[in-house]
């Protein structure tokens, strides 16, 4: 009976104590869930406005930007990763710090060329002041990254060592063949050239990282902490030939040194595919170089002169009023129509229709094309709209010039506008409209869009391929075009062109001497033009050369001063005999192609760790280590030299890969 009380006793304590304990944890749950609801319903915003956002923010994490390449796959812009470091003292242990500021001072002294005293003062300021943001260098490459991370103190990190490094993107011309003008820029508010014209494609999408507040002025990342992951851009492979835009662009600076001309462009266009293998504009800088600053190819129209009587003639022809058998006296080279005095610069008598073109007589074009079109102009401004020369031309380049004709309801038309039409002037053209006439006629009367773009790639796998664009299907009949063509021919091998005759290569083209500002006072000025295709009887590139402003003392004539280059860029394009080519890779005056080509060295990542790849070729290593699923930053062009991480160093999948790169 005593143990049964003693146990009833032990039972009631038992239940007292639970039941006090769950009124207790009713409580705490009855105010946890109060608090929650006052939290939630009173001073919330008070909160995130006090606390949350004076202390901390969502900053963007800025996506690297595509890679710029020439279609042989040379880069011809990139993004390199440049490091920004910063330290935290807060976090520098003392012992740490005491043991090894002799040896890091040491260490920055001889990297940054200051006293060792400097930067003990500056730290040991920094460190009572208890900074954890303090600036050290800013925009280091990786070498001096992977340099300066292994000083004392730094190579135990960001924990231990207060080692903070901040990732950004620069952008870099990789190749000194193109320059400014034409790869171009794209800062956010201005656009121009390759990288304004796909800027779309090489743009990635922007990533988000938190910050933590250090001071009134400084913001820390939380340990690259990303809320939302960066996506890089595209590669974009333009069109560009570097071993044609090589040719092309030591032809024109040679010329125009030679020339002592203001600037110059040149255009050199596949035919078959409208594919622009080299695009090249220099001018004279103010100490006499010539550099590639402004695009004249698309931004400038120009009275073109007599490369416009291609055009001109080219009407009569389709439409049937002159064939081979046409004939226009010119006289004494002298002619006044509607008041306006056409003349030309030599000859005189009776030519046919090859030696208009070949001669380039202002006075046979004006002639022919006012007997058959005064009474109806529009009929002959139709033949200029089909080709399209009213029409902005739809590429990807930005900021192409509108092409600006007289036309009869314009103001300034008068009975003599058609007459100056026809032999180049009243009529403002730019240079890549001017090559694209040309080459339909090299296409056999198929105009095609002029492409600056080969294709899209992301991660080794193409995501796009351009193909050639029609714009006008037949130009004019195969009997006009063909005819055309005899004549280009002619004006080379008999003509204003002659002075480029070889029997090497047959050669189709037009030459022109335009003045222009001749309204004003002063020293006449001349751009001096050619434009043509080669070889003559199975085109493969149209070629159009302008050169402005030369020294007429020394000659400005298209035939003296344009003509020559685009004879060299013809004899070493079709001939492939390029510049700077070893001579034992020449054969029969053929470049030997295969000992150009290096095999593309397949890439495995075997048991985790990581390959070697020194010695091999970036452009084909980097694309098989990104399909792999690693992220490379890599900087230059050419042949691997360095590599981090090291050979045989255990990686794992998205792992960051350093790549430094011959120049």
């Amino acid at each position: 009976m005593q143990k049964q009380n003693e146990y009833d006793n032990k039972r009631k304590k038992t239940l007292r104590w639970g039941y006090l304990f769950a009124v207790v944890a009713l409580c705490v749950f009855v105010l946890f869930l109060t608090r929650i609801v006052i939290l939630q319903n009173t001073n919330v915003q008070e909160i995130k406005d006090d606390y949350i956002n004076k202390n901390y923010r969502e900053a963007t994490l800025k996506a690297a930007r595509g890679n710029l390449f020439a279609s042989d796959g040379s880069i011809l812009a990139t993004t390199v990763m440049r490091y920004d470091i910063y330290l935290d003292f807060k976090t520098m242990k003392d012992t740490v710090y005491s043991n090894n500021i002799g040896a890091l001072t040491d260490s920055l002294s001889k990297m940054f060329g200051k006293s060792r005293g400097e930067f003990r003062q500056k730290f040991d300021e920094q460190r009572k002041k208890k900074n954890q943001y303090y600036t050290l260098a800013k925009g280091l490459d990786f070498d001096q990254y992977d340099r300066i991370r292994k000083f004392p103190i730094f190579r135990k990190g960001k924990n231990k060592g207060g080692f903070i490094v901040d990732r950004n993107y620069k952008r870099e011309l990789a190749t000194s063949e193109i320059g400014a003008g034409t790869i171009g820029m794209d800062n956010g508010e201005y656009r121009s050239g390759l990288e304004g014209a796909f800027s779309k494609y090489l743009t990635g999408t922007d990533g988000k990282r938190l910050e933590q507040r250090i001071n009134s002025s400084q913001w820390k990342p939380i340990d690259f902490w990303k809320v939302q992951e960066p996506v890089d851009g595209e590669d974009v492979y333009t069109t560009l030939d570097l071993r044609i835009q090589d040719i092309a662009h030591s032809a024109l600076e040679k010329q125009l040194i030679n020339f002592e001309a203001k600037h110059g462009t040149v255009i050199v266009m596949e035919v078959e595919t409208g594919k622009v293998r080299a695009l090249v504009n220099l001018r004279r800088t103010d100490s006499g170089d010539y550099e590639d600053s402004y695009n004249y190819a698309l931004k400038d129209n120009i009275e073109p002169g007599s490369t416009f009587k291609t055009i001109s003639l080219l009407a009569a022809m389709d439409d049937g009023f002159i064939d081979e058998n046409t004939t226009v006296n010119v006289g004494n080279g002298v002619w006044t129509y509607a008041k306006q005095r056409i003349s030309d610069g030599h000859g005189g008598g009776t030519y046919d229709i090859s030696d208009v073109l070949a001669k380039s007589s202002n006075v046979g074009t004006a002639k022919l094309i006012t007997k058959y079109y005064a009474d109806k102009p529009q009929i002959f401004l139709d033949h200029l709209k089909r080709w399209k020369l009213f029409d902005k031309m739809d590429i990807e380049l930005p900021g192409i010039a509108k092409p600006k004709i007289v036309t009869p309801e314009n103001k300034r038309w008068n009975a003599a506008t058609l007459a100056s039409i026809a032999y180049g002037y009243s009529s403002n053209i730019n240079l890549l409209q001017l090559t694209t006439f040309y080459n339909g006629v090299a296409n056999g009367g198929k105009m095609l869009k002029p492409l600056f773009i080969d294709k899209i790639m992301k991660d080794g796998k193409v995501m796009y391929e351009a193909k050639p664009e029609v714009m006008v299907n037949k130009m004019a009949s195969e009997k006009a075009v063909k005819m055309m063509t005899s004549a280009l021919t002619k004006a080379v091998e008999k003509g204003t062109g002659r002075s480029i005759f070889t029997p090497n290569l047959k050669m189709a083209g037009k030459t022109g001497t335009a003045r222009f500002e001749y309204w004003l006072p002063g020293p006449m000025k001349y751009r001096a033009s050619f434009a043509g295709f080669y070889p003559a009887d199975n085109p493969k590139y149209t070629c159009y050369v302008m050169i402005s402003e030369p020294n007429t003392a020394k000659g400005f004539y298209g035939g003296t001063v344009s003509a020559p280059v685009f004879k060299e860029i013809a004899g070493k394009t079709f001939l492939k005999t390029p510049q700077n080519i070893e001579k034992e890779m020449l054969v029969d005056r053929k470049v030997n192609l295969n000992k150009m080509v290096e095999p593309n060295v397949k890439i495995a990542v075997n048991n985790k760790q990581m390959p070697g790849v020194v010695g091999l070729i970036g452009k084909n290593v980097i694309p098989q280590l990104e399909n792999l699923g690693y992220r490379v930053d890599y900087k230059g062009v050419g042949r691997i030299k360095e590599q981090f991480p090291l050979e045989g160093t255990s990686i794992s999948k998205n792992q960051r890969i350093y790549l430094s790169l011959q120049n």
